[in-house]
């Protein structure tokens, strides 16, 4: 990853703040009470990064609505609208995903956003990971959310996108490459990585994918000043069930994470500020959990 243009920004008398909005599905619901935490408190970022249901957040987010019109746009959601299809041999189109986030900002570009946002997907002819600035957001959407076996990819521009979890399940270190100083992200499935009893192919493969994703989730980790997790274990990331709950409780973290984000925020814009020391504060803390992981998967 090239930080040139982040170091450089250091450089100015103004720095830069990023929030980046973690993959989850449903769960996403968190990410909206979040936000409304940081409304109470005046917090807000100059960039945007999401991946997955991260990107839908995100890209309201960026455009400029409140967490209260996201909920209400997003209680109105049905799921037959978004899938459909129930068959695991038929992946549902993402044309649902695509209309709703078309019916709340129209067919915007990213050059319509009030910040600037970039959208995290994964590009399945290269394998690589694509950091999407430009071109239609609801299209970008559609193929960050695009999770293999669940929804057809998207294809946009030269790629054919998949879910950008497979690759990077909480973007931070995108904001950190585009030159933010500090960046807050917010992880609304914590607990992703479980596995499954189930012999059925459906089930094995969605498995994989959360494994997959948990182990990817450390970098967003490790290159976030604060990162805000929301427990939303009682729900499932598939269903809308628990919507109300998983706000309250995003709402609920937002709030326990304010006088940090407002400590950081306040100091000295000439103070020295070392990225090495952060990564490897961050490497350390989230190493040490995986260690842990490990003690207690151990098999004797």
């Amino acid at each position: 990853m090239n930080f040139s243009k982040w170091f450089k920004k250091q450089e100015e008398k103004h720095f830069k703040t990023g929030i980046a909005f973690g993959g989850g599905g449903t769960k996403g619901f968190a990410h909206l009470g979040v936000l409304k935490a940081f409304e109470e408190n005046n917090i807000t970022f100059d960039e945007v990064a999401g991946t997955s249901v991260g990107s839908l957040v995100g890209c309201l987010y960026a455009f400029g609505l409140t967490s209260g019109e996201m909920l209400e746009k997003a209680q109105d959601l049905k799921a037959s609208e978004i899938r459909n299809s129930k068959l695991f041999f038929v992946p549902s189109k993402t044309e649902g995903l695509e209309n709703f986030v078309k019916s709340v900002i129209g067919d915007a570009h990213f050059e319509d956003m009030k910040k600037k946002l970039t959208i995290v997907a994964v590009d399945l002819i290269t394998s690589k990971e694509i950091h999407i600035t430009s071109g239609s957001v609801a299209k970008a959407v559609a193929g960050s959310c695009a999770v293999p076996g669940i929804f057809n990819p998207v294809d946009f521009d030269t790629y054919r996108l998949a879910d950008g979890g497979l690759q990077n399940t909480i973007p931070a270190d995108v904001l950190r490459a585009n030159g933010c100083r500090y960046v807050v992200s917010i992880d609304c499935n914590p607990t992703r990585g479980h596995g499954t009893d189930s012999t059925k192919l459906k089930d094995i493969l969605l498995a994989s994918i959360r494994i997959m994703m948990k182990s990817n989730a450390v970098k967003g980790k490790i290159y976030s000043d604060v990162c805000i997790e929301v427990d939303t274990s009682k729900y499932k990331s598939t269903s809308l069930n628990g919507a109300e709950e998983m706000f309250m409780a995003g709402y609920q973290a937002g709030l326990k994470a304010v006088p940090k984000i407002k400590e950081l925020f306040a100091q000295d814009e000439k103070s020295k500020f070392s990225f090495a020391k952060l990564f490897k504060r961050n490497k350390k803390k989230y190493l040490k959990e995986e260690k842990k992981d490990i003690e207690e998967n151990k098999v004797l």
